[in-house]
Formats: structure tokens, C-alpha cells, sequence
């Protein structure tokens, strides 16, 4: 909850184009409940663990040519997910702005850090061997967070420090992500205004 307005920072963003047809709400300060449905079974795997790990509210529906492939899909809905992000923290004061985890999940074991300073820049080093995991093509991962790391203008790091199984590869990033957003995101009283030496972020 916003203390300075006692609501939650909540983004819903529609977003229409000849390939998706997007409606995603987004509440950072939500308890993890989560309403998936992209048509791709794994991500929607994906994204619910997001908003349950980061604790977010997240409703997401999307309309996408699957007929074709699934990078629309993906792509956009990470675009639409940063959107929702920036819009939701909005001008961004009092909060930690900083966020990282290193977190495990079974052999994988993966680190994510990440910066919502508005310049966007993306660092992706997870090392995915096979074309597919379910009906997810595992190259749309890294488009996927790309989207979002520019979508949002947030500064993301993600690392496989270790790891050889795809999905726990895919799941611990999503999941480190969600982690590193919740601090990020956080409020610190201590914090007057912006956390920059700029005074906006």
C-alpha cells in the first residue's frame, strides 16, 4: 500500500495490436493471487509463479497468433508487464529501488538483480539447451525479459550460476525476478523522496 495515499499501486494496461489483444492489472502490493491465460500453458506457469513469489496481484488476458508462433505473445506481454510496472510504482519515491536474489530451485541455482532506475538495459546469461519446454519456445525467455526490462526502463541482471534441467532454469529466473521486484518495489521510511543523488529517477 501507497502510505502517502493508503492505496494499493495498482497499473491496468489494455494494449491492441493485429498480433495480441492484451488486458493485464498488475498490484504490487497484492498477496499473489493470480488469473493467467495466455495460451501457453507453461508460461502461464511461469507468471503465476511470478505473482505468487513476488507477492503480486496479477491478471493477465491475452488473445495472441499462436498460429503462428508464440514470440508475439511473449514479447508483448513482457512489454506490457514493464509498462505496468512503471506505471504502478509511479514517480517512484520512497521506494528501495534496488532489488536482487539468489535463489535455488532444485539443481539450478539462479541469481537476478535489478535496478528501477528508468534506464532500461538488460544483462541475460541462463544457459537453455532444449527448443522447447512444453509449448514455451525457450528462446522467447530472454525476449521476454528484454520486454520487460525496457517496458519498465529497469536496469535487469539475470545469471544461471548453476543448473541443467530447462524448466528449473525458466522457473528459478521467473521466481528471482519476482523476489528481486518485491524489494525493489518496497517502501523504506527512511527514504525521503527518490533514492538518487539526481533527485529523479
Amino acid at each position: 500500500m501507497d502510505k502517502k495515499t493508503g492505496q494499493d499501486r495498482i497499473a491496468t494496461i489494455t494494449r491492441t495490436t493485429k498480433e495480441t489483444d492484451i488486458s493485464l492489472t498488475l498490484n504490487v502490493d497484492g498477496s499473489g493471487q493470480a488469473e493467467i491465460d495466455t495460451g501457453i500453458g507453461f508460461f502461464d506457469h511461469m507468471l503465476d509463479g511470478f505473482a505468487r513469489h513476488g507477492l503480486f496481484d496479477l491478471q493477465v488476458k491475452i488473445k495472441g497468433d499462436l498460429q503462428v508462433d508464440t514470440h508475439h505473445t511473449i514479447e508483448d506481454t513482457g512489454i506490457v508487464l514493464g509498462n505496468a510496472i512503471a506505471q504502478a510504482v509511479g514517480d517512484k519515491a520512497g521506494i528501495v529501488r534496488y532489488g536482487s536474489r539468489i535463489l535455488p530451485m532444485d539443481e539450478a541455482l539462479i541469481l537476478c538483480a535489478l535496478d528501477l532506475c528508468g534506464r532500461p538495459y538488460l544483462v541475460y546469461d541462463l544457459r537453455l539447451d532444449r527448443e522447447k519446454v512444453g509449448e514455451l519456445e525457450t528462446e522467447m525467455v530472454r525476449e521476454f525479459f528484454y520486454a520487460v526490462s525496457y517496458g519498465a526502463a529497469m536496469n535487469l541482471h539475470l545469471k544461471q550460476l548453476e543448473g541443467s534441467n530447462n524448466h528449473h532454469i525458466i522457473e528459478g529466473a521467473f521466481k528471482a525476478f519476482a523476489k528481486a521486484l518485491d524489494e525493489a518495489t518496497g517502501r523504506d521510511g527512511r527514504i525521503s523522496g527518490v533514492l538518487s543523488t539526481k533527485g529523479s529517477l
